[in-house]
C-alpha cells in the first residue's frame, strides 16, 4: 500500500519519470502476471465445479441481480461520504465530485490490472481538476485510504468474532487473534509513516540517486503533500466522521451478500452475511496483485460456503453475482472516465482537418 501512496503523490507532479521507467515496467509486469494467474484459477474453479450447474444457479436469481447491483450504490455512497467528510464546508467541491471519483476509482481498480493504485491516482487527479490544490487532493486520498483500511479492520474483526461464535471451538482463537494483531500493526505502521513525512524522505532519497529533474520535482511536491496529510490528521472531528462513514460502507456491503443469497434461493441471517463479506473482502485486499481478486474470491467463497452449508455451485454463483455487479457498474464507469479524453481527441482532430478559414 505504501507504494500506492507514493504513486498518488507522483501523479500530482508535472514532470514525472517517463513511461518506460523500470519501476513502471515492473509494476505493469506484476499486474499482468496477477491477471493471468487469477484468470487461470477462476477458470479452473468454475470448470471443476461444473459450468452448467453454476450458470443454472446464477440464472435462478433472475432480475434479482439488478437489485444487487443497485444496492451497491449504498456502500459506494457511504464511502464517498467518508472522503467528502475530510474537507471543511468552505474548502470542498460538491459531493457529486467525490461520488464520481469513488465510482471511477472503483471501476478502474476492479476491472483493470491497476494493483488498486490506478483508481486512487485518478480520483486524486479528478479532485485536483475541480480546483483542489494537487498536494491537498493527493493527501485526501492517502488519508481516505488509511481510514478505509481502518474501517475494514473493524469490519473484519466483527466478522472473525462472528465466525468464531458460529464454529464454537477454541481452535480458531489463536489464528483469529494473530490475524487481528497483524492487521492492526499494518494500519498503525501506515499511520506512523504518514506522520513522519514518508513521501518527502523517500522521494528525496530517490532524487539524489537517479539525479532526475522529474524526481526532484517529486521530492518538492511530496514535502507539500506531507504537510497536507498532517493537516487532515489534525482535525479529529472530521477524521471521526469520515471513519464512521467508512465502517458503515463496509457494513452495507454485507447487505449485498444477504440480498444476493436470498435471490439465489439460500437466505441467510445478517450475521452470516457479515462473516462472508468481511472475510471475502479481506481476501481481496490481500490479493491486491490480482485484478478484482479473480479466482481468489471464488476460492474463498467455496471455503466459507462449506462452513455455512452451501453447495459449491451456490458459493460460486454468489461470487459471480458480485462479478455481475462489478461489470454492470464498472464498465459504464470506465466509459465515463474515458469520454472526456475521447471528446478532446475528436475535437482536436476535427480542428486540425478543418480549412484554415473555418476554425
Amino acid at each position: 500500500m505504501r507504494g500506492g501512496w507514493i504513486a498518488i503523490c507522483r501523479a500530482s507532479v508535472r514532470n514525472p519519470p517517463g513511461p518506460m521507467s523500470p519501476r513502471r515496467s515492473t509494476t505493469k509486469r506484476l499486474a499482468y502476471a496477477g491477471l493471468a494467474s487469477g484468470l487461470a484459477l477462476f477458470t479452473a474453479l468454475i470448470a471443476w465445479e461444473g459450468v452448467r450447474e453454476v450458470a443454472r444457479t446464477l440464472a435462478s436469481a433472475g432480475t434479482g441481480l439488478v437489485w444487487v447491483t443497485l444496492f451497491h450504490l449504498a456502500p459506494l455512497t457511504a464511502s464517498a461520504l467518508g472522503w467528502y467528510a475530510l474537507f471543511g464546508a468552505t474548502t470542498r467541491p460538491p459531493f457529486r465530485t467525490f461520488a464520481w471519483g469513488r465510482w471511477i476509482a472503483e471501476s478502474i481498480n476492479q476491472l483493470l490490472p491497476a494493483l488498486h493504485v490506478g483508481g486512487n491516482i485518478v480520483r486524486a487527479q479528478l479532485l485536483a481538476r475541480r480546483g483542489v490544490p494537487g498536494p491537498v487532493a493527493g493527501a485526501s486520498v492517502v488519508v481516505d485510504i488509511t481510514l478505509h483500511l481502518t474501517g475494514q479492520l473493524v469490519f473484519t474483526t466483527l466478522g472473525l468474532c462472528l465466525l468464531l461464535a458460529h464454529v464454537g471451538g477454541r481452535a480458531l482463537a489463536g489464528p483469529v487473534v494473530f490475524g487481528l494483531l497483524t492487521m492492526a500493526l499494518m494500519v498503525a505502521g501506515f499511520l506512523a509513516v504518514q506522520h513522519r513525512g514518508v513521501f518527502g524522505a523517500m522521494s528525496g532519497l530517490i532524487a539524489r540517486i537517479v539525479r532526475s529533474d522529474g524526481w526532484s520535482a517529486l521530492s518538492a511536491n511530496a514535502a507539500a503533500l506531507d504537510g497536507a496529510i498532517r493537516g487532515f490528521y489534525a482535525d479529529r472531528r472530521r477524521l471521526g466522521t469520515s471513519g464512521v462513514w467508512h465502517v458503515l460502507s463496509w457494513l452495507l456491503g454485507a447487505g449485498e451478500i444477504w440480498l444476493a443469497l436470498r435471490f439465489l434461493g439460500h437466505p441467510v441471517g445478517l450475521a452470516t452475511a457479515v462473516v462472508i463479506e468481511s472475510l471475502g473482502e479481506a481476501l481481496r485486499t490481500a490479493a491486491f496483485t490480482v485484478p478484482g481478486a479473480l479466482g481468489v474470491q471464488e476460492g474463498g467463497f467455496l471455503v466459507l460456503g462449506r462452513l455455512f452449508g452451501f453447495t459449491p455451485d451456490v458459493a460460486l454463483a454468489l461470487s459471480l453475482a458480485k462479478r455481475v455487479r462489478e461489470l454492470a457498474l464498472g464498465v459504464p464507469g470506465l466509459v465515463a472516465w474515458q469520454l472526456p479524453r475521447v471528446s478532446t481527441l475528436v475535437g482536436a482532430r476535427a480542428r486540425a482537418a478543418a480549412p484554415d478559414g473555418s476554425q
